[in-house]
């Protein structure tokens, strides 16, 4: 007897074939067969007008902490996600060192640079292990979805080098330290080495994180550690905009060292920017042309950004912020407070130094996303320029006062890009791009500031069904077999007999993200943005239905993935 037959849907089995009616049977986690099923089973789903595809793959998230006060790894599961790849950027939870005041600061690390609330790090963490393969260990069997980690720079660096991380150079007795932990963490299942240069990325006392402070040699020299084992992969956050010749020669450099691929973050094209995603791609050409190979990873929708002066991200990134959001609260609010000091703030977020961020520091174009007090109401989804011409006051005074007034947490949103018509057509053009990965949701993370976790419902919405940008056998491929390719996942991404049953059924015609509104239901109280999944009506995870119209069931059936097992080496 079969464990579960789908029948009667569409079945879209990722590889880009035209979609063909069919049953699907289960058994002991693997599908079985794909065709009409006479044979009898234990649990029938009727997908009668639905889409029968493979589960997404999400390859850019931070459940890192999330996993242990929510197994079920909301709201990705809801949007049809049956895999996430975490431990990005380098911002790991693992290895430890066991020094306290070490896992202290990559906790208010974590709160400052990926927007993890403090007290749910606190109070929803055990941090109790050391070893790489200890923190995967305290994971087995508690998820609902399949989970695997990449091994963090910035993690592993504090745990050998303690404070010198921030400031300091590696000697080179840090760097083979570094690389012995590498290599026990990839050993014990991590899935691959990831780290950052950005300079959007600084800690929680607003320097820049550990894997910032090191050298290219010591980034090629844990890189190398990768090459050593199978099934591993490469990611990096190389900086903003259009690359230098500095920063496409790091990839592939990377690359080289690593034997293997490095996918990055994030691919956005814009048609008020329409060369700088072409100077970003042109960096894969140059690694194609050295053997080596690097893939962006895109974003399927514009990003609307919620800012505030509690996490202080983005802001954090214009020239005389840092010093000032690396404060204490009450120390931040007074110095925010401080006529000369907004002076001197608002040149740096005006100078050449500022960047590519100048360009959003048109204050008065901002609109006022959420207030948390009465008085303010009136001003919720009016501009900063309004409330500018209103009091007299110019904007940057205009908005800090009123944050002021809400002990920062006073949510702002500067105009979102990218939502015009071409913008729409230039991202549905690099979906296909060879040199692309749809997925950079950073689900778990910024989770006062973006609503990305929804990327593969987007996708199904404005791409495929609004938009007919892309196709839907090729909108399923792009979110299933190629992302599983490149992580070199061993038996997911398509649906065909002898693979895991990982499954996602779904309407076409109302599959959607619902609209985005802030939960309070992490840990210590804290909220976060989330998007209820409309028309994905069931979501299967080795065999096992997690989502059953829009509801859990309470099975846990995700694995814990690991390389080797559950990854292949992919050739570069």
């Amino acid at each position: 007897m079969l464990d579960l037959v789908i029948r009667g849907g569409t079945v879209v089995d990722g590889t880009g074939a035209p979609g063909r009616q069919a049953d699907v049977a289960v058994r002991d986690g693997c599908i079985v067969a794909i065709g009409a099923i006479d044979e009898a089973a234990r649990e029938t789903i009727d997908a009668t007008g639905c889409v029968v595809a493979p589960g997404f793959v999400d390859v850019h998230t931070h459940y890192d902490a999330q996993v242990f006060w929510d197994g079920s790894l909301s709201p990705s599961c809801y949007h049809g996600v049956t895999t996430v790849i975490a431990g990005n950027c380098g911002f790991s939870i693992a290895p430890l060192n066991g020094n306290p005041e070490d896992s202290a600061y990559l906790m208010r690390m974590l709160a400052r640079v990926e927007g993890m609330p403090l007290e749910s790090l606190q109070q929803g963490v055990p941090w109790n292990w050391r070893s790489f393969g200890e923190y995967l260990e305290q994971l087995e069997g508690t998820l609902a979805i399949n989970a695997g980690f990449m091994v963090g720079h910035s993690a592993v660096r504090r745990s050998v080098m303690s404070s010198r991380a921030v400031g300091e150079a590696a000697s080179p007795a840090d760097i083979t330290a570094m690389q012995q932990l590498l290599r026990e963490s990839i050993a014990a299942g991590g899935l691959g080495f990831s780290s950052t240069v950005s300079p959007t990325h600084n800690d929680g006392e607003g320097q820049p994180v550990p894997s910032r402070h090191a050298t290219d040699e010591e980034l090629y020299a844990l890189a190398s550690v990768v090459a050593e084992f199978p099934g591993t992969s490469l990611e990096l956050l190389p900086g903003i905009g259009g690359f230098n010749e500095a920063e496409r020669e790091r990839m592939v450099q990377y690359s080289l060292a690593g034997q293997r691929a490095v996918n990055w973050n994030l691919l956005a094209p814009n048609s008020r920017m329409p060369d700088t995603h072409v100077a970003q791609l042109a960096a894969s050409d140059l690694a194609a042309s050295r053997g080596a190979r690097v893939i962006a990873l895109t974003l399927p929708q514009p990003m609307k950004l919620r800012l505030n002066l509690v996490s202080g991200f983005v802001f954090d990134a214009l020239p005389g912020w840092a010093e000032v959001i690396g404060k204490a609260l009450p120390e931040r609010i007074a110095a925010l407070s401080d006529p000369k000091l907004r002076e001197a703030l608002e040149a740096g977020s005006k100078s050449p130094a500022a960047g590519v961020f100048a360009q959003m520091t048109y204050w008065q174009t901002w609109t006022i996303e959420e207030v948390f007090t009465e008085a303010n109401r009136a001003w919720q989804g009016r501009t900063v320029g309004e409330l500018a011409e209103a009091t007299g006051k110019t904007p940057l005074d205009a908005m800090l006062d009123l944050a002021i007034s809400e002990d920062l947490r006073t949510s702002f949103t500067p105009p979102v890009m990218g939502t015009d018509d071409e913008s729409w057509r230039m991202r549905g053009e690099v979906w296909a791009d060879p040199r692309t990965v749809i997925g950079a949701s950073d689900a778990g993370a910024h989770l006062d500031m973006i609503d990305t976790f929804a990327f593969s419902t987007q996708v199904l919405e404005h791409g495929v069904r609004e938009r007919k940008l892309i196709g839907l056998e090729q909108a399923v491929h792009q979110l299933t077999q190629v992302p599983a390719q490149m992580i070199g996942l061993r038996d997911r991404g398509v649906l065909i007999p002898g693979l895991r049953a990982d499954i996602v059924v779904f309407d076409p015609e109302t599959v959607a993200s619902g609209t985005t509104h802030t939960r309070f239901d992490l840990p210590g109280g804290a909220g976060r943005l989330y998007a209820d999944a409309i028309g994905v009506h069931h979501v299967v995870v080795n065999g096992k239905e997690i989502v059953r119209r829009g509801e859990l069931t309470g099975e846990r059936p995700g694995t814990v993935l690991r390389s080797g097992r559950d990854t292949v080496t992919v050739p570069l």
